[in-house]
């Protein structure tokens, strides 16, 4: 098992946003996160990322379960996070970005990820190998950011809002990107809101509403009920 929440509670100060969440992907596979904005789904990736201590519940990674709130031991564990926002250095070049999150591949790993696969992966980074952060389209922050996240040879690569705020174009190259990874065998927790291309990539899925898993099932059962998206995932 990559991943196991298990009745996990979390919030902030007196709010309480999370209300026992049960998660689980298993290696090699994709599991997406959906829901309404303000519905928990950055709170339970903050949860697992150790950005936020969970009031109660267990969250398990690659099979054990650590208190700690340390979010560095938790990367270095094998979870590498494109968060909400990119949040690249501005002031380091794309080649700097990359290179100051590489970390070489754990033991039990077949494949590594170096700055050279990164950039066959997307091309459009090695023809601004020196631009700085802050000189990139957002979509080549994009790019970037899930590149960084790759550097670091993760066993779960979690994506929040994966092509929120992005060119058309640009989203299906997000999405092209998102499933060769998942056909090399990846294992990904990705959130989005383009629901027809999380059925296509994902395995399994989940939608929270107001703290907790209103519903989870598999890509057939999500694309067939037309009531799951007008009283969950409608704005």
């Amino acid at each position: 098992m990559i991943l196991e929440l298990t009745k996990v509670e979390a919030g902030y100060g007196a709010g309480q946003v999370l209300f026992g969440i049960d998660l689980k992907i298993d290696a090699g596979q994709c599991v997406s996160l959906m829901g309404r904005n303000g519905m928990g789904k950055s709170t339970t990736i903050r949860s697992i990322m150790g950005q936020l201590l969970p009031t109660s519940g267990v969250i398990k990674r690659f099979g054990v379960s650590s208190a700690t709130t340390n979010s560095h031991e938790i990367a270095q564990s094998g979870i590498g996070l494109v968060p909400e926002g990119r949040q690249i250095f501005p002031n380091l070049s794309v080649q700097e970005n990359l290179t100051t999150f590489y970390r070489p591949p754990r033991h039990n790993q077949d494949s590594s990820w170096t700055e050279q696969k990164v950039l066959k992966l997307f091309p459009r980074l090695s023809e601004r190998l020196e631009n700085l952060g802050s000189q990139l389209s957002g979509g080549e922050q994009q790019m970037l950011a899930i590149g960084r996240a790759l550097m670091t040879n993760p066993r779960l690569l979690i994506l929040d809002e994966a092509t929120e705020g992005l060119a058309p174009i640009i989203r299906k190259q997000i999405w092209n990107c998102l499933y060769a990874l998942k056909e090399s065998g990846q294992s990904i927790l990705v959130v989005d809101k383009n629901i027809t291309a999380l059925a296509k990539l994902s395995d399994h899925h989940y939608i929270l509403d107001k703290g907790v898993v209103a519903w989870h099932g598999g890509s057939s059962e999500l694309l067939k009920d037309p009531e799951l998206k007008a009283k969950y995932l409608g704005i």
